[in-house]
């Protein structure tokens, strides 16, 4: 992957702030982290060829653009239908996520396969509906914007996204209830900025003061996954928690936001590498415990320390 934050000025500014948001909007839409890193570099490959001064919004058009993008890829592959690669190892760790929270009144309920909102848009949705219901009910764009993407008129979105909803409301109802939660995406988009962009003072702000977090740490294949209990970590307070977070999360690894029936959960990938999970509570506009588990074998795959 071409490393573009050390380009012209419009698309290194762009590159640092909408990346992240980016990558989670096109990995809602494919299922493949892959997949979704190459459109967005494709997106700012084109907005670099753009003419100084054509482009008002960096965010809005390279969201028409790498939604236009997915929206290819979605109508290519969609025949195919298959299961992410990477999404059994997440699946088995967001449930260890769910089964080892330290404390049972605060902890995160997530679905009994969590990837199974995620698998909804991918197998039941039509490409149209899928794009239409993402952008608009995920990522809370206008209907007029969603219309330029697709290219269809705004009546026809709303019914593209109503029909999405239906088939979505069809499936669990934690499904379902994880769906109409919008009020999460805001954190977990700053969340997301923050990690890719190594801001403490960010992240800090979106943890309470009193937020604590266990990391597991797991070898082996789902599903007998299971936490090394040597290597578990426990910590408390917001300064100590983000300075991990960012020594976990940092550099070459991607985070992307997860479905989840309650609160909020993330999935993060080195060198396109399942690499862990992070499940989190909320209160307020608040993340107030967390649980990590970290995949051992990214780690050794990517040649990196796994003490």
């Amino acid at each position: 992957m071409i490393d573009l934050s050390g380009a012209g000025g419009l698309v290194a500014a762009a590159w640092r702030a909408d990346r992240a948001y980016l990558i989670d909007l096109a990995y809602r839409m494919l299922g493949d982290i892959g997949a979704a890193e190459d459109v967005v570099q494709e997106a700012f490959l084109r907005l670099d060829l753009v003419k100084p001064g054509e482009v008002r919004d960096p965010r809005g058009w390279l969201t028409v653009v790498t939604s236009r993008l997915c929206l290819d890829r979605i109508r290519s592959a969609h025949n195919r239908r298959e299961r992410p690669s990477d999404i059994a190892w997440m699946d088995s760790a967001l449930s260890l996520g769910r089964q080892t929270v330290v404390d049972p009144a605060d902890r995160v309920t997530l679905d009994d396969e969590v990837s199974e909102a995620l698998l909804i848009l991918l197998q039941r949705l039509s490409p149209a509906e899928r794009v239409s219901f993402v952008l608009h009910d995920v990522f809370q764009l206008p209907f007029d914007q969603v219309a330029e993407i697709l290219g269809k008129p705004s009546a026809t979105c709303r019914q593209l996204t109503k029909r999405a909803r239906a088939k979505v409301a069809a499936g669990p109802d934690t499904t379902k209830s994880e769906m109409a939660e919008h009020e999460l995406h805001k954190i977990s988009q700053t969340f997301l900025a923050a990690c890719a962009n190594g801001d403490l003072k960010a992240l800090t702000a979106v943890l309470h003061d009193e937020v604590w977090g266990v990391a597991d740490f797991t070898a082996g294949d789902p599903p007998q996954l299971r936490p090394r209990r040597s290597s578990r970590q426990v910590q408390r307070g917001a300064d100590r928690i983000a300075k991990t977070l960012l020594r976990f999360f940092g550099g070459n690894v991607t985070l992307v936001s997860a479905p989840a029936a309650s609160g909020i959960a993330f999935l993060a990938f080195l060198q396109r590498r399942p690499y862990a999970t992070i499940t989190a509570s909320v209160d307020g506009a608040l993340l107030t415990s967390m649980h990590v588990v970290v995949n051992l074998d990214a780690l050794r795959a990517a040649d990196l320390p796994t003490s």
